[in-house]
């Protein structure tokens, strides 16, 4: 029996992100999952900062391109998302050092104490 696909830190998945509002990102789009498999598995949900192809001069919109997927991570936009019911799919995996400094921008922007 294959055990089904739960999220963990680092990876790109493929999300559903509608239904929307305002300036939120939409449509079916990959996101870099920030929190760990074992809360993910036993809360059902993931937070996720979403990711766009349109590189953007935007202090809070980091660079990536792993796995075929180029743009930039939107660090200022992460949420909590039932990742069964947007139905997530594994695309890649990011390098510790770039799920780090996502992270790190997340924790500016809600002005957690970051260590150098």
């Amino acid at each position: 029996m294959v055990k089904p696909y739960v999220p963990d830190a680092g990876d790109i998945v493929m999300l559903d992100f509608d239904p929307q509002v305002g300036r939120e990102q939409a449509k079916r789009r990959p996101a870099l999952v920030l929190t760990d498999v074992r809360y993910n598995r036993a809360s059902g949900l993931a937070v996720v900062c979403p990711l766009t192809s349109k590189r953007k001069p935007y202090p809070f919109a980091l660079p990536i391109n792993v796995g075929g997927v180029e743009g930039a991570v939107l660090a200022d936009q992460l949420k909590s998302l039932d990742w069964a019911g947007r139905h997530a799919d594994f695309h890649s995996k990011v390098a510790p050092a770039m799920l780090t400094k996502v992270r790190q921008y997340v924790a500016v922007l809600l002005a957690i104490p970051v260590k150098p």
